[in-house]
């Protein structure tokens, strides 16, 4: 390979590198959907959060709750503890819960100033009667993670995210 390619092959490189980096210092937030594939469990619909961690290890926000019936909150533990009584305001961020072996899509707003900072998603999961998994998928909150499967532990078979462009 030519010198001259070799150097515009760097050169388209480095501009995808930095276009995606710069998205994570753009102001706002970016959509992302996220689909999670659960693994082929018996029994309940799963209760799922996806939520913002920082660096510390404490819950910064909610980003979304597959399951909408309140009553079950308390079986996802430690994010109803750190919510406390502020559940009332995630209507708009909940669906429906997903069963042994269904995958389910939703689109995250993530904040941009958050992305390849020290940031994690966690995904929480709570099936009626079964273990509960308090970490049951934690992700770096990186654009190589965001770009990446990943698998999860307890109910959670993996997640994928991709940009979301139709909005």
């Amino acid at each position: 390979m030519s010198c001259l390619r070799k150097i515009g092959l760097l050169a388209l490189v480095l501009i995808m590198v930095g276009s995606s980096a710069s998205l994570a210092q753009q102001p706002g937030t970016s959509q992302y959907k996220c689909m999670i594939q659960m693994t082929n469990y018996m029994g309940e619909g799963a209760y799922i959060v996806v939520s913002l961690i920082n660096g510390k290890g404490a819950y910064e926000k909610t980003l979304y709750v597959l399951g909408s019936d309140k009553k079950w909150y308390p079986d996802v533990k430690e994010w109803h503890k750190a919510l406390g009584k502020k559940t009332a305001n995630i209507s708009a961020i909940t669906g429906a819960s997903v069963a042994g072996g269904d995958r389910s899509v939703t689109v995250l707003d993530i904040d941009n100033s958050k992305i390849n900072k020290d940031y994690k998603l966690r995904f929480e999961s709570a099936v009626e009667d079964k273990k509960y998994y308090v970490k049951d998928l934690e992700i770096p909150l990186t654009t190589e993670a965001l770009s990446a499967k990943s698998e999860g532990t307890g109910y959670i078979r993996y997640v994928r995210f991709s940009p979301n462009t139709t909005n």
